[in-house]
């Protein structure tokens, strides 16, 4: 049983036909930048919408020496700067507070998961669990691996007396090429069934992006056109106006193919070109999902430069103030060759899209932020309006936002009033706030909820982040071995002037958001 709090009449929050089982919530890493901004809120948001049990803890895993009561009043700070129209007084906040829990993690590991161990066992005794627990790995890529063995060895994969279920959340990026990718999946698949396993993308959370499959399945002027026949290019922009701010130790050894390529965007593009599934099913899903990222045309590290495209931001003025350059970044190498700027070219080989190319662009310090899907259509024969009137026929565009304004736009051609005959581009524009008159809940709201509700659709399957680092470790290796060019941009640009250069090639150009 969940209790419904009205606490903000503009959020709809999240509506689901199952309740979440009783469960412990275990934050690995909960003094850290993600739980804090994002781990903690969508929890808090989650209480306040009424879809957590009433037996239901949340446990800090991490290397701070808080009591409770200090971790408490850490989480209180940081929601209270999320959740900015909610007063965290009285019983409000003491009900979730009590919920929070700490415990320390030294440097003897095995005494450490021993405590938590006996924190999860005495909280299952005292509020009802069930012998439910979701691991989350809000940690460092590098030692994933090493918590999942370190929840083996202290018999924490699984219930001592059978009962409930165990789940565990790992964070992006999931390895740094194929083989880590490889090694990582062995690792956990060793401990867990696959189907606890839930590797997460943030991107996957967001409403627009979950509405990709009603907007082309259920909608039939849709789904007809979304073919070689008469689709011309995708476009997927995924653009950033900051820099890398405190992440350059992370960003320096991961660079933009890695960070968003490789699971954002190519994601994105499993979603908009994928074959309808047999059904809604997780699993049928991710099936179709995983066909569509096979039938990319492989890249050979020979022709990389063909096909793919490096750059990085140097220091400039930025909305009147100066900005310093990738390598001025803290943590970062003065000489790094790390991209902050990506151009992909991708080949998708099946029936339905016959060598359509979709190009992939992102990049930080550009000139706006936003994330967008953009399907241009072929355009329609121009001899039909005579030579006065041929240059005014544009094709049509179908754009879904993903942010910041979330919605869906469609541009047609249309005649402008009058008694003279003009074309002239028009566009339809479809936005969730003012639709549905309320703000959509958080990607990870959705997440956390789907996690513990054990529905894996939003997640990646093993052989879809193999099947991703397949497509871009020729990429990364081609850049290496060829000692590909790497060009510089101005911050508040759209990027070097040679990815203009990349596109035209193919007589198209970049979608200016």
């Amino acid at each position: 049983m969940s209790i419904k709090l009205d606490t903000n009449p503009l959020r709809k929050g999240l509506q689901t036909e199952r309740i979440v089982d009783p469960c412990v919530f275990v934050i690995f890493g909960a003094t850290g930048d993600l739980a804090h901004r994002k781990l903690l809120p969508a929890l808090f948001y989650l209480y306040l919408d009424g879809l957590l049990p009433r037996g239901f803890a949340i446990i800090g895993f991490a290397s701070s020496e808080l009591t409770d009561d200090e971790f408490r009043q850490s989480a209180k700070l940081s929601i209270a700067k999320a959740v900015t129209h909610v007063n965290l007084e009285g019983r409000l906040w003491h009900d979730f507070a009590e919920m929070l829990h700490y415990v320390h993690r030294t440097d003897d590991t095995s005494k450490s998961m021993q405590m938590l161990k006996s924190r999860i066992d005495d909280l299952d005794s005292s509020i009802g669990l069930g012998g439910n627990c979701l691991f989350y790995l809000s940690i460092p890529p590098f030692v994933f691996g090493d918590s999942a063995i370190a929840i083996r060895d202290a018999g924490l994969q699984k219930d001592e007396k059978g009962n409930g279920w165990r789940r565990i959340v790992v964070e992006k990026p999931f390895g740094s090429d194929l083989e880590s990718a490889r090694e990582l999946n062995k690792i956990l698949q060793s401990i867990f069934d696959e189907k606890q396993i839930y590797r997460i993308d943030h991107y996957l959370g967001k409403e627009t992006v979950q509405n990709i499959l009603v907007f082309r399945f259920v909608n039939q002027f849709v789904e007809p056109l979304l073919n070689a026949k008469f689709v011309d290019n995708i476009q997927i922009t995924v653009a950033e106006t900051i820099g890398v701010e405190k992440r350059g130790g992370y960003y320096d050894n991961a660079g933009a193919l890695r960070d968003i390529v490789q699971n954002h965007m190519l994601q994105l593009l499993s979603l908009i070109c994928m074959e309808p599934p047999r059904s809604l099913d997780p699993e049928d899903v991710r099936d179709e999902k995983i066909k569509l990222l096979r039938s990319i045309r492989p890249i050979y590290m020979a022709r990389v430069n063909e096909v793919a495209l490096r750059g990085q931001y140097h220091a400039g003025i930025l909305m009147g103030e100066r900005v310093p350059g990738y390598r001025e970044e803290e943590h970062v190498r003065p000489d790094s060759q790390t991209e902050t700027f990506v151009a992909l070219k991708l080949k998708i080989d099946n029936w339905r899209w016959d060598g359509i190319t979709a190009y992939l662009r992102t990049g930080k310090r550009l000139a706006k932020r936003g994330s967008e899907i953009a399907i241009q259509l072929k355009c329609a024969p121009r001899i039909f309006f005579g030579e006065e009137h041929r240059d005014e026929v544009e094709p049509n565009l179908i754009v879904i936002n993903i942010q910041p304004d979330e919605g869906i736009s469609i541009r047609f051609d249309a005649k402008v009033p009058g008694l003279s005959y003009h074309i002239q581009p028009v566009k339809m524009d479809f936005k969730y706030g003012s639709a549905f008159g309320a703000s959509a809940p958080e990607a990870y709201e959705r997440l956390l909820l789907d996690a513990m509700l054990g529905d894996p659709s939003l997640f990646a399957r093993s052989d879809a982040t193999e099947a991703a680092w397949m497509i871009c470790d020729p990429i990364i290796q081609g850049w290496h071995a060829l000692n590909s060019p790497l060009y510089f941009y101005a911050p508040g640009s759209w990027g070097p002037k040679e990815a203009m250069e990349f596109i035209a090639r193919d007589g198209r150009s970049w979608r200016r958001l």
